[in-house]
């Protein structure tokens, strides 16, 4: 069985796995353990003697020498998989970043057999192709598996019963996020009329999930009918079209224009003469592995730096809000609805019109809470804090670089219930693959080779690319004497000429796209008059047709190279 455990911040989900692990006792009753049951247990702290190398922690003495574990593909796919060649196994732990140091700790877990593994928070500083990998191993691995995490997708993927901690009780629920999802939404239909603000949020978050990927909800212990009638009249969680002519209004035509960029940092090449344009509106993931640049790019934007070559245009109007990983400038003496009010005292989002103290409930701090100092405050509330302050300046263009560190799952909704009505540019940093998918309209990936480029495909299409590379630079079988192979089994000439044909295709997709929301904004524009809504509609049908073509000959040329 595979169990994960959900919860608000503090709300005790840490505690219970220590004791369940027998690192904590309980105030009252006993915990027992099998016999010889071998646990493995992943802490959020995670601590080394200074003097250790990553090659002690992970594989100590347990398995001989190296030729003997290097012959073994179940230590090397763990290895290969946590990232750890990128590490290296003769590095001291000592200087290591906090998230190489989890992962370390991690490798050295799954390399272990072990009966049950406990896990908090595995995916904290793994990227979306780790958190993949990850869900992966553990499906595919034999023994219990019991582990906190806020990774919604994570959750769906990997689990098969959810236990929530709530008000120092553990319900359970048979299947994973999707599931537990449903059971909220039905428990909140029957509950009293002063849980109304949470219904209407369990139904918005299940009208996503059942027409987003209806195949997650199929282990639901309740009537499917009951979760049905809950969502008929839902609308979606969005509507794009309005919120661009919003946009526009606010911003005007130019937003960002990143003309012939090259940016490197250190000896690394993150950008080489790229050209990007985001315009109000667009809501923009950006994935790609640690290291690939991503935090580098959106500093960029935020003008906290400067391009090698080229230029960056922000237009006139842009009020920009950046988000770091780094949670700073939070004043410690002052209270935390104080803090808040201290940027303002309302904001307005699409039609609502939202006092600090309502913002602040709603990013989970309750009355009592508001009133307590910022310097009591735990770093996943320090985190929602400084979320919540950046918004309340009213940008219209926000710039999030990994916004759901240390939120847990009810915060994550409320932030995507603010964003679904929020009328501006948005560029997410993130590996949390669910707020990717529910909140952004396209993703643009790092590949490590000094492109930006599209994916038509989104996540997927990321991580199949990214399989696809690995396995390119596996060894080659020798080719024929006489010719000159890439990896691909195209010619060197054929491959050029191919990978530009791509570039091509990316360019002639990207500007029908935009022509695509064009059309849209003016039907939407001249909606009564209807001989001028048939003409663009006729348009539309074409330009939809183009792209959809250009789309299989970008899809079938991928494969070739």
């Amino acid at each position: 069985m595979r169990i994960g455990v959900v919860g608000l911040n503090g709300a005790g989900k840490s505690t219970l796995l220590r004791v369940l692990t027998k690192e904590e006792e309980p105030d009252s009753g006993r915990v027992t353990h099998r016999g010889g049951l071998r646990l493995g247990h992943l802490t959020q702290t995670v601590t080394f003697p200074d003097d250790a190398v990553v090659r002690d922690i992970v594989l100590g003495d347990a398995f001989g020498a190296e030729h003997e574990w290097a012959g073994d593909a179940g230590i090397r796919a763990v290895l290969d998989g946590l990232g750890l060649h990128t590490i290296g196994l003769d590095a001291p732990v000592k200087p290591l970043s906090g998230g190489e140091r989890r992962r370390v700790a991690l490798a050295a877990l799954l390399i272990r057999d072990s009966d049950l593994l406990v896990l908090d928070e595995p995916t904290n500083h793994l990227d979306v192709e780790g958190v993949a990998w990850l869900a992966g191993y553990l499906v595919d691995r034999r023994g219990g598996l019991l582990v906190v995490t806020h990774d919604r997708w994570f959750l769906d993927a990997v689990c098969t019963r959810t236990w929530e901690v709530t008000d120092g009780q553990v319900e359970q629920y048979d299947g994973g996020y999707a599931a537990w999802v449903l059971a909220r939404a039905e428990r909140s239909r029957q509950a009293a009329a002063s849980e109304e603000r949470r219904q209407n949020l369990m139904r918005k978050e299940l009208a996503w999930l059942r027409r987003g990927a209806p195949a997650r909800t199929s282990k639901p212990r309740f009537r499917i009918e009951a979760a049905n009638a809950l969502i008929a009249d839902v609308p979606e969680p969005r509507d794009t079209v309005s919120l661009k002519r919003l946009a526009g209004t606010r911003i005007g035509k130019q937003v960002y224009d990143v003309e012939n960029v090259s940016l490197s940092f250190g000896d690394r090449k993150i950008l080489d003469r790229v050209t990007w344009r985001i315009g109000p509106g667009d809501r923009y993931a950006l994935v790609g592995v640690n290291g690939a640049g991503k935090t580098t790019l959106l500093r960029l934007l935020a003008e906290q730096g400067h391009p090698d070559a080229g230029e960056v245009k922000v237009g006139k109007t842009v009020k920009a809000a950046y988000l770091s990983q780094e949670v700073t400038e939070l004043p410690p003496t002052k209270r935390v609805l104080e803090a808040v009010q201290e940027v303002a005292q309302r904001l307005t989002v699409g039609d609502r019109d939202l006092t600090a103290s309502q913002l602040a409930e709603m990013f989970g701090f309750s009355s009592t809470r508001q009133w307590t100092p910022v310097g009591d405050l735990s770093g996943g509330e320090r985190r929602r804090l400084q979320l919540l302050r950046l918004l309340m300046t009213g940008p219209n263009v926000l710039l999030l670089d990994e916004p759901t560190n240390d939120l847990d799952i009810d915060t994550l909704q409320s932030l995507e219930d603010l964003l679904d009505s929020w009328p501006g540019t948005l560029v997410v940093v993130s590996h949390d693959r669910y707020l990717v998918e529910r909140v952004t309209d396209q993703v643009y990936a790092l590949f490590g080779d000094g492109a930006l480029r599209m994916l038509t495909g989104g996540i997927d299409e990321y991580l199949a690319r990214r399989a696809a590379a690995t396995a390119e630079r596996a060894p080659a079988v020798s080719p024929a004497v006489g010719a000159t192979p890439t990896e691909s089994g195209l010619s060197a000439a054929d491959a050029r000429a191919a990978k530009k044909e791509l570039t091509r295709l990316e360019r002639q997709i990207a500007k029908l796209e935009g022509r695509e929301k064009t059309l849209h904004d003016q039907l939407a524009a001249n909606a009564t008059d209807f001989a001028k809504v048939a003409e663009l509609d006729s348009e539309l049908r074409t330009v939809q047709s183009e792209r959809e073509a250009a789309e299989e000959s970008w899809l079938e040329l991928s494969e070739q190279v």
